[in-house]
């Protein structure tokens, strides 16, 4: 066959952005510890791709506080810092509060609706102790007014710092705690069906604030 003499590049950002995000999920469901270190070349082998977008992908997670490093030293995880994840939460909080302010007049009924069911997936999660599908769940339902905003900052924002919150979500949604969440969704959702944007902006910021930062994993 012949063949072209223009070929279009591969998509880099793509590569790059899914090394990241594999990466960022390893570390945050506990397959790499707090402490561990992360050497670029056996990365690289273990998703197999350059090293490259593996340092590239380091130093975003090192920018979102989940790693560390200083020249010529190895890269670790970082232990669950009560300081970032403070500052974590205030921003994911401000941003979601962004988000619903913006999306509530969108919203159809469709996406009222799947904001219930997440919610109903989060409850049966939590009270069957599956801690995966409740942080899924979560995501999903948060994730509605997020992609009606359609607002690509907040989204690069919540990209960045969402990651650092999950290790605290999961002692979170582990406990008794978490339940309060699945009310305040329920609010939330409600002020949303209901077209009271500033309430609904008002409890998605404080559903995010209920986080609990005083204690360490």
């Amino acid at each position: 066959m012949p063949i072209p003499l223009q070929v279009p590049a591969f998509d880099r950002s793509l590569l790059r952005d899914e090394v990241f995000r594999r990466l960022r999920d390893a570390i945050v469901d506990g397959t790499f510890a707090p402490g561990e270190q992360l050497r670029d070349l056996e990365l690289a082998d273990w998703l197999g791709v350059s090293r490259t977008p593996v340092r590239e992908a380091l130093l975003r997670l090192g920018e979102a506080g989940l790693v560390s490093s200083s020249p010529g030293r190895s890269t670790v995880v970082t232990t669950l810092d009560l300081r970032a994840v403070r500052d974590a939460r205030d921003v994911v909080a401000a941003m979601h509060e962004v988000a619903v302010r913006e999306a509530v007049a969108q919203l159809t009924s469709q996406d009222i609706r799947a904001m219930k069911d997440a919610n109903r997936r989060f409850r049966a999660a939590l009270k069957d102790g599956d801690v995966e599908a409740a942080l899924a769940a979560d995501d999903d339902l948060h994730s509605v007014p997020v992609r009606v905003a359609g607002n690509r900052a907040i989204e690069a924002v919540l990209d960045q710092f969402t990651p650092v919150l999950r290790r605290a979500e999961r002692l979170r949604f582990s406990t008794l705690t978490g339940r309060g969440s699945v009310a305040l969704h329920d609010r939330l959702i409600k002020l949303c069906e209901t077209g009271q944007v500033d309430s609904a902006a008002e409890v998605a910021f404080t559903t995010w604030h209920t986080l609990d930062t005083t204690t360490e994993n």
